[in-house]
């Protein structure tokens, strides 16, 4: 009786597709982290309204720091920041931070009010 050389493919077929579902679903998971809607993000909610702590530097160690620098001095491709308010307005800086720049800053990851705070905290740095 000869083996049917099909079912090997069709087992590996069907055990990539599995896996395929099961990355896609944790990835899906963890879309909220990555935009900063994570545990993260909740622990800074206040408990009487639930609204987010606009305390513009803790936004920035926590979305931005990562490359920009933790001193605003930039890293790689990202541009330094200790000085941005003297080349940007508040509502330009907001601007970016909520649509991006370029290929390299992406856009959304923080919330608008977020975004707002951050984008007046930066205006500052002159």
């Amino acid at each position: 009786m000869k083996k049917n050389p099909v079912i090997p493919y069709a087992i590996i077929g069907v055990l990539g597709i599995v896996a395929m579902i099961i990355l896609a679903s944790v990835g899906a998971n963890q879309m909220d982290e990555v935009r900063g809607e994570g545990e993260e993000g909740k622990a800074s909610e206040e408990q009487s309204g639930g609204e987010a702590v606009m305390d513009a530097e803790t936004l920035f160690q926590n979305n931005c720091s990562m490359c920009h620098g933790a001193d605003l001095a930039g890293s790689g491709s990202a541009p330094a920041l200790n000085k941005v308010g003297s080349k940007y307005s508040a509502k330009e800086i907001a601007d970016i931070i909520n649509n991006g720049k370029g290929s390299g800053m992406p856009g959304g990851l923080v919330q608008p009010e977020q975004a707002t705070a951050l984008s007046e905290w930066l205006a500052e740095k002159k």
